[in-house]
This record gives structure tokens, C-alpha cells and sequence, in this order.
């Protein structure tokens, strides 16, 4: 049989919302007959379980030729293979005496407000300073489903998305916790400032979703490949330029409240990655006078942003509890700088009588 004499490089360590992800290329030159791409993967790629080949497969973090493809796809001489591989787990969590803001605890589970600029799990480029850091630090009772890299973790918020996010203490919540999620069954609520004038009061998006082609960190469209994504909006306050909204993902696709605003030409504000932009002080107050050292905003400097991240929060998550089976409604309240985001739109880009009745 021919042997195997294939290339393979990392392509680039990118910084995204789950620090430390590798991108590896892989070029098929000679490969054994009827190669399936998971078994092959599982060989190129010791560290990782089959399982989790797969499960990269399934979710797009592998491509062929730009497109994605299927655990059975068997691979041919000529073909170039892309690999977003997350960091190995460790089984070393040190534990970190970062603050948490506690919604709700119990037995079986707790609730944080989680603040920006803050990773849910380490990673191969962040091995500390994260979620998991802290609630080690702050919990001896945290599930093992995901295993000791990411104890205790459900789902997930991007680094700079603030507001609730569920943590199980046990198996048992875990899996009747994560049942929910994966069904559809929790409801979540994030409130958002995104750019430009809404044409309706509501609306809901579907538009399917994947890896970009090409920018490996960044999802896009893929009205193809991609998977089902739908996301419902509500108009609350439209102001001159800006829109605060309240966003209902049915779906719980990466990214995907930033990406279905980008693509409908509403970008959240600050959301570089997906088009928003940041606006300083003299910017939003748009000719107006300025605040003073007593009002809000008025510890910024003119040339300041008004905020450094993109302006979303996970406002509210209503499910049921994993034992009682009675529903609970976790509600954190807006961060201080999306708040004072909100309050300069309401002194400087006011416009009368434009929330939806």
C-alpha cells in the first residue's frame, strides 16, 4: 500500500471569543484508499478523541476546499483540509479569587451576571483569568460532564457578553440543564444597541449560519451549509442613529445575535469583528454640549469611546430548575457601561415618541 506523505502547517493562533483555537492545514499529497476524514483526523491529531473529530466535523470546524463536510467524507489526493482544533483539556484548574455576581444559587445550580472582558474556560492561550478559574475558587461541588477543563459549564457567553449564564453544581442538574438547552426549551433575552433606524417595530431573522470561508474566527451566512438560525427582535427605544432592541434567539448558534444584526444591517455598537463601531463622547453628543463632571458620562473625556465592547447583555433566561421542575426567571441588570451607553442616547439622540407602543 502506498504510504501517507501529506503536508500539514498551523495556518495562524487567532484571537477570538474562545482564546487559544489553532488553525491547522492539512494537504493531502498520497493517503491508504477510502480514508474517512474523521479516522484520518484521529491520526493526525493524537491529542483528540474520534468523538471530538467528529463533533469538530458536525459543528463546520472542518472544511474541505472551503467547504464543509461530513464524517463519512473520504478523502482524495489533492485535497486541503482546514482544522479549527480547541486547546487540549488539563486537568489543572487553578483556582482564582476573581469576583462573581451571584443571581441564584443552590444545590444543584448557580446563575452569574458575567462580566466583559471575561473567557468562560481556559484555553491554550488563556489558562487563567477565566469563568472556570473563578468558580473553582468559589465552589467545591461543580459537575465533571465536560470534564475538569470545563467543570460545572453549560453553555456559554462570548468574552464580551455580559449578563446570566448557568452553572450546574451536579451531573444530575447538568444533564437535565444542558437536555433544555440542546431542545430549545430555555428562553433567553438579551437587550442590545445596534446601529441605524429600524424599519420595523419587530421582526424575526432566519438565516443559516457557518465558519467564514475564509476569516476562520468570524461566522457568516452559508445559506447552503450552514445550520438553522433564527433570531427574533422587539424594538424598545429608537434613537437618532442608534436602536436599543431585545433580542430572542430561538437557536443558539455561535455568534449568532451579532452576526443575524450584522447581516440585516443593524451591527451591534462596538462589535468590531462584525461591523459596529465604537463612538466617542463628542461623537454621540453630535454638536450638543457636553456632560458635566456630575452627570452621566461626565468622567469621559471628549475623545473617549462611550464603550470598549460590543453592546450586547444577556438580560434574562427563563427554564426550569433541574430537580424541581419549577420554572425560574434570572434577571441581571444592565452593566455600567452599557447603561451609560443607553442614558447618553436618552439625553443626546433623543427622538420623541418613538417607542413602540
Amino acid at each position: 500500500m502506498p504510504q501517507e506523505n501529506n503536508k500539514s502547517y498551523p495556518v495562524q493562533d487567532f484571537e477570538g471569543e474562545e482564546n487559544g483555537a489553532q488553525h491547522l492545514r492539512l494537504e493531502i499529497k498520497r493517503l491508504l484508499p477510502d480514508r474517512r476524514i474523521d479516522k484520518y483526523l484521529k491520526h493526525r491529531c493524537p491529542d483528540y478523541s474520534r468523538a471530538m473529530i467528529q463533533r469538530l466535523i458536525d459543528e463546520q470546524a472542518v472544511t474541505v476546499a472551503g467547504r464543509a463536510v461530513k464524517c463519512s467524507y473520504r478523502l482524495k489526493p489533492g485535497d486541503v483540509v482546514d482544522i479549527i482544533l480547541p486547546p487540549p483539556a488539563t486537568n489543572e484548574i487553578s483556582p482564582e479569587q476573581i469576583p462573581l455576581e451571584v443571581l441564584y444559587e443552590d444545590d444543584d445550580m448557580l446563575a452569574i451576571n458575567k462580566q466583559a472582558d471575561l473567557i468562560v474556560h481556559p484555553t491554550r492561550g488563556n489558562r487563567g483569568g477565566t469563568l472556570v478559574n473563578a468558580l473553582v475558587y468559589y465552589s467545591n461541588s461543580l459537575s465533571q460532564v465536560n470534564g475538569q477543563f470545563r467543570p460545572g459549564i453549560v453553555h456559554r457567553l462570548d468574552r464580551n457578553t455580559t449578563g446570566v449564564i448557568v452553572i450546574a453544581k451536579t451531573d444530575t442538574a447538568h444533564w437535565c440543564l444542558a437536555h433544555q438547552f440542546e431542545n430549545r426549551k430555555v428562553r433567553k433575552v438579551y437587550l442590545a444597541v445596534v446601529h441605524g433606524t429600524m424599519d420595523l417595530d419587530a421582526d424575526v431573522i432566519e438565516i443559516p449560519l457557518g465558519r467564514h470561508p475564509y476569516i476562520r474566527e468570524k461566522y457568516t451566512a452559508r445559506p447552503e451549509m450552514g445550520k438553522t438560525a433564527v433570531t427574533r427582535y422587539e424594538l424598545q427605544r429608537q434613537y437618532q442613529g442608534y436602536a436599543l432592541l431585545r433580542l430572542m434567539p430561538h437557536t443558539g448558534r455561535t455568534h449568532q445575535l451579532r452576526v443575524h444584526m450584522s447581516l440585516i444591517k443593524h451591527p451591534v455598537v462596538a462589535d468590531t469583528m462584525y461591523g459596529g463601531k465604537t463612538m466617542t463622547l463628542l461623537q454621540l453628543a453630535n454638536g450638543m454640549e457636553l456632560p458635566g463632571p456630575t452627570e452621566p458620562g461626565g468622567k469621559l473625556k471628549e475623545h473617549d469611546p462611550v464603550i470598549n465592547r460590543q453592546a450586547l447583555h444577556a438580560a434574562e433566561l427563563y427554564l426550569l430548575h433541574p430537580i424541581s421542575g419549577k420554572e425560574i426567571c434570572l434577571k441581571a441588570l444592565l452593566p455600567k457601561d452599557l447603561q451609560l451607553l443607553i442614558d447618553l442616547l436618552e439625553r443626546y439622540r433623543n427622538l420623541p415618541d418613538t417607542a413602540p407602543k
